[in-house]
């Protein structure tokens, strides 16, 4: 399985020490160069960029197709860009993003797409954690992760947890 990451799962998981459910989910991550300067080398935290630096299993890469991610910058950062230019690049099973214009371009280009409560949903499926409320909590207030309340009712419901 070949999985691409933007940086807002990183950060997130990252950030509430849990980045060992993308190894455990999806095995190796490729991450743009981009999304890696963003997040490791420009990180604000340093804990949480060393943890990623420290994460053997994330894959860093350049995308080569330069003209479709300076296309894509016309509506994304760079990191974005490169998360869904290199995605296509590599013809990925799964894009983990949760920037809203950046999943609607990945998907017109026919890329599969997951956001951060998505991969908590399967990481529950798969029994890896017992709970995700837990963790949206520690997302919201460790994090400042912005997630819609509407949303994370109908995911509690769905997964039984309201």
């Amino acid at each position: 399985m070949i999985v691409v990451s933007d940086s807002s799962p990183l950060v997130a998981l990252a950030g509430i020490g849990r980045l060992e459910l993308l190894r455990a989910l999806y095995g190796t991550v490729v991450v743009p160069d981009a999304v890696w300067h963003e997040v490791v080398e420009k990180a604000p935290d340093q804990n949480r960029a060393n943890a990623l630096r420290t994460a053997d299993w994330l894959e860093r890469r350049i995308p080569t197709d330069q003209p479709l991610v300076l296309a894509l910058q016309e509506s994304l950062g760079r990191g974005e860009a490169e998360a869904v230019a290199l995605a296509v690049e590599v013809k990925s099973d799964l894009l983990l993003m949760d920037e809203r214009i950046g999943r609607r371009l990945a998907r017109q280009l026919g890329v599969r797409v997951i956001g951060v409560l998505g991969m908590l949903v399967e990481a529950k499926q798969r029994s890896l954690v017992p709970a995700i409320k837990p963790m949206i909590d520690q997302l919201r207030d460790a994090v400042g992760f912005r997630l819609g309340a509407a949303l994370v009712e109908r995911v509690l419901a769905d997964e039984g947890e309201t």
